[in-house]
């Protein structure tokens, strides 16, 4: 940890002495780059839509060329929402929920009402899989991109929710020294730093930090914390045919927690839920603590073997450490609000990733067939130790509290010992894809993942070969517009039998999702992505007959997704998306959920949001975010729904000049009409909404 902590201390010093000078951003638009230094106009400094993803297999494709539904969070959404957690980007995406979580300490999240699992979906430019177990700064950041649906091919056994993939800020031809301060009215402050420079005669190495934190606020009684963040991305263009990228991450969050709320038990086989309590009560105590840090490691080397084909290596690793006293609300009643909260603590929690990716990528052109091939081989290997000290059968930690009115709550310390729990998983694969242009307008894609997985405990080790293709046809009828069909395989995790099951221990068999879809894309106005898709996911799922945990149920997804992100005029930017959904359990076997709905899966879901900057003031920009949220169901024998819910937000940013320097004041309201609303459920919590929140925030651009 010293080593890396060193290096980036270096690099803020290498940043530092290179001479002051005005910045942009790395990555933005001609249009900005050609903004002279003393003139503030209307032009924007980024763009609302992509030209690129760079996620599995399609790094770096135009988004109209990739046969799959994507959707891309640009810098400048984040920007303009003032965005620093993912549920704050991933709301922009369609089918996007919490889950379980409601966001205090990190974003548990689903889409499509499939768990984006934290071990696995979530992907460090592309390729190491970072631990979501703490809060994942943005600050840092360049995009957010989110594949939707099946990625075994590339990914290995990871859930068919999607990849979420974080793309690092690296530095651009132009410098950038960027100091930036935020605030909210509950006494949150942070500040954050973003320096990158270019050395060498010809510019080949390229060095970006990124680093910042403070105190941590959300409005909510008891709580207190602070957080911080230090990153730098690395460029070394050693050689016209060889060149080297380094990513350092490391990242403290220490917060307090609040209490999670069981679902009440059932009567009659229906539950009646509780009215929703005022968002800013916290029925934990501020010493409810989630003290968690992570550090991501990624190395890549990429080199060109000709002018058609290349050959890349990649290495990295990714651990997180956390500690944590957990509180949960139970057994209360629905009249008088009176409950027991039960605290139980986890010390020396870890989790590691370790992950190398090998490719070779080569081009065979023709005059009417072109093929581009791929031949990959991955390792990754996930050993975890999540112990944890369950003192539910303390007397001591089990204290009374009232969900209407809740008390202090006096501190509690562990009273059982720490027992290990380690688990060592290993997923290994090789992989081929060809995409075949013919053409100018047709385009077909064929891919093969031979994937070997081990699950080890100290009681226990399974192990599994599988098998998973996938296919896709597309074609361009006229410039801009693609119509594309795929079927995609994923192969994922199935679970381990629990405790109190005949077959305790006991892991299941991997599960294959089958996934097709079909749909267009199409770009209109002054760049404005449209894309309308339909899908279709079957998924396995487990379930308990007889008192053993096996699997033998089935969830059916199907729905249509419609997005649309960029500008369209030079005013006026927007990102906006839907889904309607029809999500099923057919497990014939299981009479109490046969034909009901997944637990916090809702059938609809929609967000606009859209910024307008105004001629006539010049610099400055006005914008509006929508976000809607059907019913969920708090389990999936449909005892209970949540009730659907719509947020405001609400917001403005003014740039200008402040001694010859670029400038930014923004003023953002999250929950713009304080609405109290069950914003979670699923594993039998409930989770309350954020209250309204005023940010603002001041950036300079020296």
């Amino acid at each position: 940890m010293q080593f890396r902590l060193s290096m980036l201390a270096s690099a803020l010093s290498l940043a530092f002495s290179v001479p002051q000078a005005n910045a942009q951003t790395a990555g933005q638009s001609e249009t900005a780059q050609e903004l002279a230094p003393i003139t503030v106009t209307a032009e924007r400094t980024g763009s609302f839509k992509s030209n690129s993803v760079q996620v599995g297999t399609f790094r770096d494709m135009a988004p109209l060329d990739v046969p799959q539904t994507s959707n891309v969070i640009t810098r400048e959404v984040l920007d303009a929402q003032a965005a620093t957690t993912l549920f704050g980007a991933l709301r922009n995406t369609a089918g996007v929920t919490r889950s379980q979580l409601n966001g205090s300490t990190y974003d548990n999240i689903s889409i499509r009402g499939i768990l984006v699992e934290n071990r696995y979906n979530y992907r460090l430019n592309g390729s190491l899989p970072v631990i979501n177990l703490v809060d994942i700064p943005l600050e840092n950041k360049e995009r957010v991109e989110v594949l939707k649906g099946a990625s075994s091919l590339y990914y290995g056994f990871v859930p068919p929710s999607g990849i979420v993939n974080l793309v690092t800020k690296r530095a651009g031809k132009d410098p950038v020294t960027n100091f930036a301060a935020s605030a909210n009215q509950y006494g949150s402050a942070n500040v954050h730093v973003d320096l990158g420079r270019r050395f060498g005669e010809q510019q080949q190495v390229g060095v970006r930090v990124n680093a910042g934190g403070g105190r941590e606020d959300i409005g909510v009684d008891h709580y207190e914390g602070n957080r911080a963040f230090a990153t730098a991305a690395f460029d070394l263009k050693a050689t016209r045919d060889l060149s080297f990228k380094l990513d350092l991450e490391h990242y403290r969050k220490n917060v307090s927690e609040q209490a999670l709320i069981d679902i009440p038990a059932a009567v009659g086989g229906v539950i009646t839920l509780p009215a929703v309590p005022d968002a800013k009560q916290n029925l934990g105590a501020a010493w409810q603590k989630y003290d968690a840090n992570a550090t991501n490691l990624l190395f890549r080397t990429d080199y060109l073997l000709s002018d058609n084909w290349s050959v890349l290596f990649e290495a990295g690793k990714a651990r997180t450490e956390r500690d944590r006293n957990l509180a949960r609300f139970r057994n209360f009643n629905l009249t008088t609000g009176e409950g027991t909260l039960n605290t139980s603590f986890s010390r020396g929690q870890w989790w590691e990733n370790e992950n190398y990716r090998a490719e070779l990528f080569g081009r065979l052109p023709g005059e009417l067939v072109t093929h581009e091939l791929s031949f990959g081989y991955t390792a990754n290997e996930r050993p975890q130790d999540a112990r944890r000290a369950l003192t539910a059968s303390g007397a001591s930690d089990n204290q009374s509290q009232n969900l209407y009115n809740p008390r202090p709550i006096a501190k509690r310390s562990p009273t059982t010992a720490f027992g290990p729990s380690p688990l060592t998983i290993k997923d290994r694969g090789w992989y081929v894809s060809d995409r075949v242009l013919i053409g100018e307008k047709w385009q077909a894609m064929v891919g093969v993942r031979g994937s070997r997985y081990e699950n080890v405990t100290p009681t226990t080790r399974y192990e599994a070969d599988e098998i998973s293709p996938s296919a896709s046809l597309m074609f361009k009828p006229v410039a801009g517009v693609s119509v594309y069909g795929s079927y995609l395989e994923a192969l994922e995790e199935s679970g381990t039998a629990p405790a109190g099951r005949e077959n305790e221990g006991t892991v299941l068999p991997p599960a294959l999702s089958k996934q097709k879809e079909i749909g267009v894309k199409a770009e209109v106005a002054q760049g404005v992505l449209l894309q309308a898709a339909y899908f279709d996911i079957k998924r396995p799922s487990a379930t308990t007959t007889n008192n053993v945990f096996v699997m033998n149920g089935l969830s059916h997804y199907k729905g249509i997704e419609l997005t649309a992100s960029g500008e369209v005029t030079k005013q006026l930017a927007l990102v906006a998306s839907t889904v309607f959904m029809n999500a099923k359990l057919l497990n014939a076997a299981n009479t109490a959920t046969f034909g009901k709905v997944p637990e916090n899966t809702p059938e609809r879901t929609a967000s606009l949001f859209a910024e307008y900057r105004l001629q006539d003031v010049p610099g400055l920009a006005l914008s509006g975010g929508l976000y809607y949220v059907g019913k969920r169901a708090v389990n999936d024998s449909n005892q209970a729904f949540i009730d659907s819910y719509t947020t405001l937000s609400l917001g403005a940013r003014y740039t200008t000049l402040v001694a010859g320097k670029r400038s930014t004041f923004q003023a953002v309201i999250d929950n713009a009409t304080d609405k109290n609303y069950w914003a979670t459920a699923g594993n039998g919590l409930l989770g309350v909404g954020a209250p309204r929140t005023l940010k603002v925030t001041a950036k300079m651009e020296f």
